[in-house]
């Protein structure tokens, strides 16, 4: 009787576990880890918020799992405000799906393809309110007759390493290891893109550290462009795009009134070199000596201080070296 007992207790246990077994299956089957890819992601409220798809590249690369917060990003676009990450996703089937992550949370990319690698949220995507997907993108409207790497005094023609870079990506950041030269050494550099559009030829220019896409060239990565045309120096168009003087016309565009870096005692000015920086009214730069042009104290942790404007409000940051500066 007792053998009986115990045979039938261990057949009942037996049964259970199968049966859990039964119903935990196919839930475990229907999760795949990195099921789908990022298209954007923007942080703050349906009224007031920014695009940190490319922070949240950065941040990918270092940590699988972090807490969200307003020193995430740096900024906190909707002061007074519980604010809410929001991450525009698509499947492998095309299925379209947005996470939401509000302030305090905890942020896991396993979920997202290709997490730790950087390698997506280059396509679009669309607002706030806005269904998310993928937004249909017209090929630009401007050929590029040349391309040139420096400075007003040296420069040098990279019309041909930018069209092998056009073939491999349609965004890219631009730095000396971009081009592989330095042309003059010391000195913020800019990228200047000679083109032609239907109003005739047009001069975008592009600071180090700034982010070049292609979207708005004419056969970018078909690289049928920049064979002749153009073979002329660095300052026979003035440059239309990114320009100091086309920001200044709009009284509500982000402007940089103040910005210093260093340590408490000893410090330099760089409002100069960080307003080149502003581009379409925003601004990504890594704080660093390379932004200074230099180390004003050696040997010490130094800080960026940049007071700026925007829609007319005047604000303040305080950035620690090392960090990303993101404004607004």
């Amino acid at each position: 009787m007792i053998k009986r007992a115990v045979n039938q207790s261990w057949f009942f246990l037996w049964s259970l576990l199968l049966l859990l077994a039964a119903v935990a299956g196919p839930a475990a089957a229907d999760w795949q880890e990195g099921e789908y890819r990022i298209v954007k992601a923007l942080y703050g409220t349906p009224e007031r918020h920014v695009d940190v798809t490319s922070r949240l590249k950065e941040l990918a690369q270092r940590d699988e799992r972090f807490r969200l917060g307003n020193g995430v990003f740096g900024t906190d676009p909707d002061k007074g405000r519980v604010k809410t990450l929001r991450i525009e996703a698509v499947s492998p089937s095309g299925r379209n799906r947005t996470f939401e992550y509000t302030e305090g949370s905890w942020v896991d990319g396993a979920q997202f393809q290709g997490w730790s690698s950087g390698n997506w949220g280059e396509d679009g995507g669309s607002g706030w309110g806005d269904r998310p997907g993928y937004h249909d993108r017209k090929e630009g409207e401007y050929r590029i007759l040349q391309a040139l790497y420096g400075t007003a005094e040296r420069n040098v023609d990279v019309t041909g390493r930018l069209r092998d870079l056009a073939g491999r990506d349609e965004r890219f950041r631009l730095s000396n290891k971009t081009f592989g030269v330095d042309p003059d050494k010391g000195r913020v550099k800019a990228l200047r893109i000679y083109a032609e559009g239907p109003r005739g030829q047009r001069t975008f220019e592009y600071t180090e550290g700034s982010w070049v896409d292609g979207a708005q060239f004419s056969g970018w990565s078909g690289g049928s462009w920049g064979n002749g045309g153009r073979n002329g120096g660095w300052g026979e168009a003035r440059p239309s795009y990114n320009d100091n003087r086309s920001r200044d016309r709009d009284p509500d565009g982000l402007k940089i009134l103040r910005a210093e870096y260093g340590t408490n005692y000893k410090r330099v000015d760089i409002t100069h070199r960080l307003s080149q920086r502003v581009i379409l009214n925003r601004l990504t730069a890594r704080v660093n000596n390379d932004l200074a042009g230099g180390d004003p104290a050696r040997d010490q942790v130094k800080r960026l201080w940049v007071t700026y404007s925007i829609e007319g409000r005047e604000m303040s940051r305080d950035v620690r070296e090392g960090q990303v500066l993101i404004l607004p």
